[in-house]
């Protein structure tokens, strides 16, 4: 058996040479699939009907809903009231699952397109399943769990030219654009610093609390799908699970994909082909929680005219020198978000790049606004999606965009996980921690049978 993290060069190779490289920042591709017409009702499964995806059953009954699919019961019963207040018609036609994959077994043939809310290491086997059947995909973030599963789905959605989308709001949205005008604008010169708060601090120490019987309605073996069996325990259902290695990403993965996208996009972190992460501090977690209290640094080299750059992570609390600069520049230190530090000056947003402005104020107000470089979104993030499926313009973070933005995330996790001490060099195109070879542990998990990527 290979060991967890191993990709073979044959696996690497299925992975296809085009999934290495993003395409171009800002830029959109019309969806060569064929897809429904404008005024064709979607058929859509909603896979997680709980948390991030309570909202998910409604938008699909605007289109078609076909089928909801969850490990508790409970929820699909909220759900279920939920469709009910909406339409009284139709509800007899709504399946009902606890397993996705016997979903695509039965349905596969009235679906168009799924909408995946799960808990992270769910994501990429309910992905790349659809994407496999030709179906469009909306999924939250982060895109998947593990990096080897964002370079796959990336080549498999290429591959099919399916719609996809995952679920960063704030990439849909004006501030970040905004953001990235100023930058390519020079408003504050070339940017060779970067400070990020993610605001929340997920993970723990101790070990596995004592096993106790699986709560009525709760479909264990399903919850744990791709992770090795363990007994039912309290800490993971319905949402804590986000600080355990096993099935969450941490803190960084949660909120990384909303706090860091703009720093990805406007610093073109894309065109790198090789870069350093480092964790610098944290508060040690255990070999079953993640660590928490995380200062992640990322080095980037020259990309095209942009200068070498280091990027940032805090989980919970802005270091005392950041706060004090926050200060001097007529701002108080911001519950999340980021701050670009640039050679002719300093600009802000917030945590999912809202109100994007130069510092300090005085400043911001004599800079004039940068021209108009990148489209703006006509739909929303969910909207955008839906067009997508119907042969529209790709929506902006399509796997294209997600999958290596997921990448960059993912590797400040693993860094998260070996601790401070390490410098890893991170080679792209080879998907490989190239001096730190215990690391790369981290880069593909091994799937118990049935549920592989």
């Amino acid at each position: 058996m290979k060991s967890q993290g191993t990709v073979s060069r044959r696996e690497f190779c299925q992975l296809g040479a085009s999934a290495v490289v993003a395409m171009g920042l800002g830029e959109r591709r019309v969806v060569a699939a064929k897809a429904p017409g404008v005024g064709d009702k979607l058929g859509i499964a909603v896979i997680g009907c709980g948390g991030r995806g309570s909202g998910n059953p409604l938008v699909a009954l605007q289109e078609r809903l076909v089928a909801m699919v969850d490990v508790d019961e409970g929820r699909i019963a909220d759900a279920m009231k939920k469709v009910e207040a909406k339409t009284d018609k139709g509800l007899a036609k709504v399946k009902v699952y606890h397993d996705y994959r016997r979903m695509y077994d039965e349905c596969h043939k009235e679906l168009d397109a799924v909408l995946i809310a799960t808990p992270d290491h769910h994501h990429a086997p309910a992905a790349i399943r659809a994407i496999q059947l030709g179906k469009s995909v909306f999924c939250e973030k982060p895109l998947t769990w593990c990096l080897y599963e964002a370079r796959k789905l990336t080549a498999e959605a290429r591959r099919s030219k399916v719609a996809t989308q995952m679920g960063n709001q704030g990439h849909s949205a004006e501030g970040y654009r905004l953001l990235c005008e100023y930058i390519w604008a020079g408003a504050i010169g070339t940017v060779v610093e970067t400070h990020s708060l993610m605001s929340r601090n997920f993970g723990g120490q101790g070990g596995r609390p004592a096993s106790q019987p699986v709560p009525a309605g709760l479909h264990w073996e399903e919850w744990l799908g791709p992770a090795r069996a363990r007994d039912y325990h309290p800490g993971l259902h319905p949402f804590r699970w986000r600080s355990w290695r096993e099935f969450g990403t941490g803190t960084l993965g949660d909120m990384g994909c909303h706090v860091l996208d703009g720093v990805f996009w406007a610093l073109r972190l894309s065109q790198a082909k090789k870069f350093t992460i480092e964790c610098v501090s944290q508060t040690p977690g255990s070999a079953e929680m993640f660590p928490q209290n995380n200062h992640i640094r990322w080095q980037f080299p020259p990309r095209g005219d942009m200068p070498a750059v280091t990027v940032n992570s805090y989980d919970f609390a802005w270091p005392a020198a950041v706060k004090e600069l926050f200060e001097k520049l007529g701002e108080k230190a911001p519950n999340g978000g980021t701050l670009y530090v640039g050679t002719k000056g300093y600009m802000v947003t917030g945590v999912y790049g809202e109100n994007p402005r130069i510092l300090p104020k005085e400043k911001h107000e004599a800079t004039p606004k940068p021209p108009r470089q990148l489209p703006r979104s006509k739909h929303g993030m969910m909207g955008d999606f839906l067009a997508a499926c119907r042969g529209g313009e790709a929506a902006s973070s399509n796997f294209d965009y997600a999958g290596p933005f997921t990448e960059f995330i993912l590797t400040g996790v693993v860094a998260s996980h070996v601790g401070p001490g390490t410098s890893l060099e991170w080679d792209v195109e080879r998907l490989e921690f190239v001096n730190a070879p215990a690391a790369n542990r981290w880069v593909k998990r091994d799937y118990r049978k049935g549920w592989e990527v």
